[in-house]
């Protein structure tokens, strides 16, 4: 499959990785980083529920902070738990030792240059003009 007909390739949310690094990260790397992913730097651990079926899932994600914002580049597209956390409209975010609840969870497509993209954290800019963001603000 090409990433042009890849699920997770969506407008303004492209995936930018190929769907062969989406195999092996899913595959193999996520779950030799799940027990550590909090205790590296900018790594956290988003927890969230199924759509549908309401099963709670944790996914590794590197995130940006400033002040109250929560930023996430969505470089492998709208995957699962984008939709998921979507879908709830909240989640938890858990970092080394602290863990951030998020709420108005939205996407800034790629490419976005509105008012809201000068309150994201740097990192999350520079990777704006490129892949969507996700962005929630910290209750």
């Amino acid at each position: 499959m090409s990433k042009k007909d890849h699920p997770n390739n969506a407008p303004g949310v492209p995936m930018v990785f190929p769907v062969w690094f989406e195999n092996f990260q899913v595959k193999y790397l996520n779950n030799a980083l799940k027990p550590i992913a909090r205790f590296l730097p900018g790594t956290g651990t988003i927890e969230h529920r199924g759509r549908t079926s309401g099963k709670p899932y944790k996914t590794i994600v590197t995130a940006y902070r400033k002040g109250n914002v929560l930023a996430i580049a969505l470089a492998h597209g709208k995957t699962d738990w984008v939709k998921n956390v979507l879908a709830a409209g909240e989640a938890d975010l858990r970092f080394a030792r602290r863990q951030v609840h998020i709420t108005n969870t939205r996407i800034l497509p790629a490419g976005y240059d509105g008012p809201e993209a000068q309150n994201l954290p740097r990192m999350a800019r520079m990777q704006l003009g490129r892949v969507g963001v996700f962005v929630g603000d910290i209750a």
